[in-house]
């Protein structure tokens, strides 16, 4: 929804309704640009001819239940037949949308061509729609009320959402990058506690007096300089045959995307001369650059072979030092057992420290992929601020429109359900009261706050502040530490929290303490307000007194109906005679099938709508008494 209509005059309009098939078979509805009011007997399918709407424009309510019973009704009067809606857009854009049972809806050009548009990607307008007792419904439910809010920027909330949903998905490739690789540095670090003990043993050795002992010491140094020698070889080996492979790929590759580029057609066309010049400076620069990287290829092949040669007489030095080595360790016998212990010793410590320089290069990726998720972190929080801005604004302008009558108010994050559920099946099957400890857990830390708290192991930040006892906090840092639970803690949704309430003699109380019929009070006059979208309601007199539809509803259609397009089904008379109905549909049925008996203005309709509307007849002088005719 928009506070305003369309700069051009327009708002976004259903054109018609076409039902093949079924039930009401060959009905077609014209629909007026104000207020259409269908109305008949019960059993004549004016419920119907409301939810064929509904499913045809994909505007299916969330409750899986209404989903259900509205698919059930949609399928039992439409047999196997199809609808079809003709819809004119604010900008003046008119299409056709068809549907069949179990069918998504197509969206069709005029001429009834397909088109690539999606209604389930919000490629045309929405409608709001409500069933019988949805109203009512939308008073009990936070949820629906937030929904009913979001509707009157749903273009600019619905921008939000896909910029929000798109850096959670972010987010959660940052996870899975991000979990696997703190595990090995956090497995590394474990390894290298091993570390200064080695050291101390090896200290321990080179404290040994006598002779011989200096002499084994320092042979098993030159040893362990030896290993070292070797594995820096095969790294440099290995760094040349990577470098080499990359350049040898580069080869040639500029000049084969320009052959891709700069196509024949181009070459051929009037701007030939200036495609072919520019052609011609790539391809040159690129055979410079190919001679460039040959050249390189062949310098870095040359140096691989001079390193192999170099390592082959490094290698011969190492086995004569090798044979000098066990030399020096048969003559010395009665140190051997000593020295073949360094040597193990020497080795461990080695493979350690090679450890630690996996570790921290493991470390600097880390931090970087950290400090990236950080950055995406920040702009979600921001995209969160934006959402609740525009709510603010959309407050604000109901309460300019109903205030005081009507008063809404909105709190940022003040449902926590998706927090609270997250945490409750996280701590399953710990012997935990989980909807109990979870509960605590919420009221006393944001997500952001728990998480540091569970990285800290902070149990006693969760005994001070959540007030759980210690075998509880124990039990809820061994279930979340090292958990995917973290991640989720930094994206998890804290919906912000609606707040409607209708001023009773003077008391503004929240929907949840009204009655059936106020709540409807509180609820209807925020529906008929200005919007782009078209609204359809089933019975939306439903639980009122016809005093206060006389003197509420018929004031806020007769305000809006020329701004915007109104269907309501309806069997009460002053919803189309006080507000002067541009259409009114008559169904009537044999049992088998229904078909329209009437349709017109409310004065071509009038003896329908005196026979089949109880107070008709009143409402009818109620409008002469009005017009003074």
């Amino acid at each position: 929804m928009t506070d305003a209509v369309s700069g051009n005059g327009q708002c976004h309009r259903l054109k018609s309704v076409s039902i093949i098939g079924g039930f009401l078979d060959g009905q077609t509805f014209n629909l007026a640009d104000g207020l259409n009011c269908v109305i008949g007997a019960r059993g004549t399918g004016k419920t119907t001819v409301l939810e064929l709407v509904r499913y045809a424009m994909d505007a299916m309510p969330a409750d899986p239940a209404a989903q259900k019973r509205i698919e059930s009704l949609v399928e039992t009067n439409l047999a196997g037949g199809r609808v079809q809606i003709g819809v004119r857009t604010k900008d003046g854009l008119s299409y056709v949308v068809s549907r069949s049972v179990g069918e998504e809806p197509v969206v069709l050009a005029e001429d009834g061509t397909p088109t690539e548009i999606s209604l389930k990607a919000g490629g045309l307008f929405k409608i709001d729609i409500f069933s019988q007792n949805e109203v009512e419904a939308i008073a009990d439910q936070a949820s629906s009320q937030l929904d009913l809010i979001d509707n009157f920027e749903t273009d600019e909330l619905t921008a939000v959402e896909h910029r929000a949903r798109a850096l959670r998905a972010d987010l959660e490739a940052s996870a899975s990058k991000i979990a696997p690789l703190r595990q090995k540095v956090e497995a590394i670090a474990e390894e290298l506690k091993e570390l200064p003990g080695l050291s101390d043993k090896l200290k321990a050795f080179t404290q040994q007096g006598g002779e011989d002992s200096e002499a084994i010491n320092a042979a098993h140094e030159r040893k362990a300089l030896r290993d070292r020698e070797h594995r820096a070889v095969e790294a440099m080996s290995a760094a040349l045959a990577e470098t080499h492979d990359t350049l040898d790929a580069a080869v040639g590759r500029l000049g084969q995307r320009l052959g891709s580029i700069i196509t024949d057609e181009m070459l051929s066309g009037p701007n030939g001369a200036a495609m072919l010049e520019m052609k011609a400076g790539i391809a040159s620069a690129a055979e410079d650059v190919d001679a460039f990287l040959r050249k390189a290829v062949t310098r870095v092949a040359d140096e691989a072979e001079t390193l192999a040669a170099r390592a082959g007489r490094l290698d011969l030095a190492h086995k004569q030092q090798d044979l000098e080595f066990r030399g020096l360790i048969e003559k010395h016998k009665e140190a051997q057992g000593k020295a073949t212990e360094r040597a193990r010793l020497e080795k461990q410590r080695n493979d350690l420290l090679a450890r630690q320089r996996d570790r921290d290069r493991l470390a600097e990726e880390l931090l970087a992929l950290q400090k990236d998720r950080q950055t995406l972190l920040h702009r979600l929080s921001e995209l969160s601020d934006e959402r609740f801005a525009l709510r603010q604004r959309i407050v604000e302008r109901i309460n300019a429109a109903l205030s005081p009558a009507i008063r809404v108010s909105i709190t940022q994050f003040g449902n926590p359900a998706n927090y609270r559920a997250l945490l409750e099946m996280a701590l399953q099957g710990n012997r935990l009261k989980q909807n109990v400890v979870a509960a605590k857990v919420v009221n006393a830390f944001w997500p952001a706050e728990l998480a540091e708290v569970i990285k800290r192991r902070d149990a006693r930040a969760l005994v001070e502040k959540a007030e759980l006892n210690a075998d509880q906090a124990d039990k809820v840092l061994a279930a979340l530490v090292g958990s995917k639970v973290l991640f989720d803690l930094e994206t998890v949704e804290l919906v912000d929290l609606p707040k409607i309430e209708l001023n009773d003699n003077g008391t503004h109380k929240p929907t949840e303490a009204l009655s059936t019929g106020q709540k409807c009070t509180t609820i209807l006059p925020i529906l008929l307000m200005d919007s782009d979208n078209p609204l359809l309601i089933d019975q939306p007199e439903d639980n009122l007194d016809n005093r206060f539809v006389f003197e509420t509803i018929v004031g806020s259609i007769g305000r809006v109906k020329g701004r915007r397009q109104l269907l309501f089904v309806t069997h009460n008379p002053n919803i189309p005679v006080l507000g002067d109905a541009d259409r009114v549909f008559v169904l009537e049925s044999d049992g088998t099938s229904a078909r329209k008996a009437n349709e017109g203005s409310v004065d071509h309709c009038k003896d329908h709508i005196v026979t089949l509307l109880e107070g008709g007849r009143d409402a009818f002088k109620r409008r002469r008494a009005r017009y003074a005719y």
